[in-house]
């Protein structure tokens, strides 16, 4: 009984042991594309045909989504802002505030990098997996090509010049989605709204949703890359890299934001 607790234990611990050196040769590998990504970057040429042609599909082809996705997130926040201060003070009030401060300062940034690496990031995962199970990675080797220089450093920067686009046009689209509620169900005018809005917001309040964006866009870009070009087992690896592609992409969005959002409070654009 004794000898089998302890060959109990023994598994368990080694089955942790396990996974905790997986975790962290994933890391140290993910450390290592980050370092070998910024070497190329400064002293090669950069890619800029496969840059354009990632920042249509990111960018360009992401907008309708994106643009739908903050629209609908607008007309919601302005509906219950509306309705909580007609219950409260029997009138709808500040309505432009909420929605403006929300949208640019957290929900636009959060729910459009969530979007984006749902719909792009998983496709780079799937591309860049697929290209390393059937050996076309390998190739790139074989031609004399880095793969990083080739096929990571177009995605990243594709990431970083796209994604603050995305989120401005998201601003815009969820303030406006506010606007079409306040004026069809409270009644309130255009001059109103955006008035309401104008004498409010100071710049620092956009810089402070604008920024996160440049570290979203570094998070989803490399993880996206990393899980793609690590791939391992086939078909079925393809899968399993581009679904914890989107998980780890997304968790990691939505912890960062609390981190981003302390420093940028603690520096005071806010």
């Amino acid at each position: 009984m004794i000898k089998h607790l302890i060959d109990l234990f023994d598994s368990l611990l080694g089955a942790i042991g396990g996974h905790v050196l997986e975790i962290i040769e994933g890391m140290g590998q993910f450390a290592f594309l980050i370092r070998s990504t910024v070497q190329w970057l400064l002293r090669a040429r950069v890619e800029w045909g496969q840059v354009l042609r990632q920042m249509l599909f990111i960018g360009a082809q992401s907008m309708p989504v994106t643009t739908m996705t903050t629209f609908f997130t607008g007309m919601v926040l302005a509906l219950q802002s509306g309705s909580s201060s007609k219950h409260f003070f029997n009138e709808p009030l500040f309505i432009g505030t909420v929605v403006s401060f929300s949208m640019v300062m957290e929900l636009s940034p959060v729910m459009t990098s969530l979007v984006v690496s749902g719909r792009a990031g998983a496709a780079i995962a799937a591309e860049l997996g697929t290209m390393k199970v059937t050996e076309q990675v390998d190739a790139l080797y074989t031609l004399g090509t880095n793969p990083i220089r080739y096929l990571v450093i177009p995605r990243v920067l594709a990431f970083l010049f796209v994604l603050p686009v995305l989120i401005v046009v998201s601003d815009f689209s969820g303030v406006l989605g506010g606007w079409v509620v306040a004026n069809a169900k409270f009644r309130i005018s255009p001059n109103v709204y955006w008035h309401d809005i104008v004498d409010n917001m100071e710049i620092k309040h956009f810089f402070h949703g604008f920024l996160k964006t440049f570290v979203f866009a570094f998070i989803i870009s490399f993880i996206s890359c990393y899980k793609g070009i690590s791939t391992r087992g086939g078909a079925q690896g393809v899968g399993k890299s581009t679904t914890e592609a989107v998980v780890y992409s997304m968790v990691c969005v939505l912890v960062t934001d609390y981190f981003v959002t302390a420093i940028l409070v603690a520096l005071g654009i806010t």
